[in-house]
């Protein structure tokens, strides 16, 4: 599996028998999964088997799914009230002995309000559980195409990442070998540092001058930070082609990059050292807000 972004858009639409939908969803990113679903009237049933194929599906993202409903062709069906017929017609009758009226005719007694009553047809059993199914499988059409929209998106990230990976590397490797680091230009800073001290102090113990020049080479070694940096390259590289999401790992290893970038900058005493590492720190940041988008 390649990097995939948690940024995508889908639509899918199907029918059955006079039904009619379509599926529309939309994603961005999130710390985690969050299924919002909109469901046409009706299809309130469906929404836990939606949930679980969402979560099925998808590990990270904030994702919309939104179900519109139609029909082509409402199946309703009219009703003859029975009881209420055989009232009105009796009460007619009641009436012409009474009145001398004429005759009620049928056609006045149908208009009569709620005599002929029109309802929507009951769905059987069996018919609910075909639009159910219908229904899921759209949904999962749906995210099938979701999927291969964050994963496309996730193609160009990953070359935008791997790109800031081995700009990285190539400062991790200009820090390495700046000319900063090298012995003579370590001593030529102590000695110059030394006179500093003793021309504020004549009376300077030797032996805490060099207490002093040792802490000084010490603070100023940034190895440890160097080798720290090239294996989090390492991981970064793996991370980029693993076969399962990695956003929340590349997440937490951008912040070890800063960490160290950070600490490069603090015990720099060469200005190309600390050029270096605000370099660093630009690159890492940019790098954390690509990172943001990744499943």
């Amino acid at each position: 599996m390649r990097l995939r972004s948690m940024t995508g858009f889908a639509r899918t639409q199907g029918s059955l028998g006079n039904l009619r939908w379509h599926w529309e969803l939309r994603s961005v990113n999130g710390r985690s999964l969050d299924a919002r679903l909109r469901l046409g009237a009706g299809a309130e049933g469906i929404e836990q088997s939606a949930r679980e194929l969402c979560a099925k599906r998808l590990t990270r993202g904030s994702v919309t799914a939104t179900l519109t409903l139609s029909s082509t062709n409402p199946t309703t069906i009219i009703r003859l009230n029975e009881p209420a017929l055989l009232q009105l017609n009796a009460a007619a009758a009641r009436a012409r002995e009474i009145c001398d009226a004429a005759p009620a005719s049928l056609d006045g007694l149908l208009g009569m309000r709620g005599v002929l009553e029109v309802v929507e047809a009951t769905e059987t059993e069996a018919e609910a559980a075909a639009r159910t199914s219908a229904l899921l499988a759209s949904l999962e059409e749906a995210l099938g195409a979701l999927i291969v929209d964050r994963s496309r998106e996730g193609e160009r990230l990953s070359k935008v990442l791997g790109g800031q990976i081995d700009e990285i590397e190539a400062l991790t490797t200009a820090a390495e070998r700046s000319p900063a680091r090298t012995p003579e230009r370590i001593a030529a800073r102590l000695a110059e540092q030394v006179q500093r001290l003793i021309g504020a102090a004549p009376q300077f113990d030797p032996d805490r001058l060099h207490q002093e020049a040792v802490l000084l080479a010490v603070k100023a070694d940034i190895e440890e930070e160097l080798q720290r940096l090239k294996s989090h390259i390492s991981e970064a590289r793996t991370l980029l082609v693993a076969s399962e999401p990695t956003g929340r790992k590349l997440d937490f290893l951008a912040q070890e990059f800063l960490r160290e970038a950070n600490t490069l900058c603090s015990k720099s005493n060469d200005t190309e050292i600390t050029r270096i590492g605000l370099a660093l720190k630009l690159v890492v940041d940019q790098m954390r807000e690509q990172v943001q988008n990744i499943e």
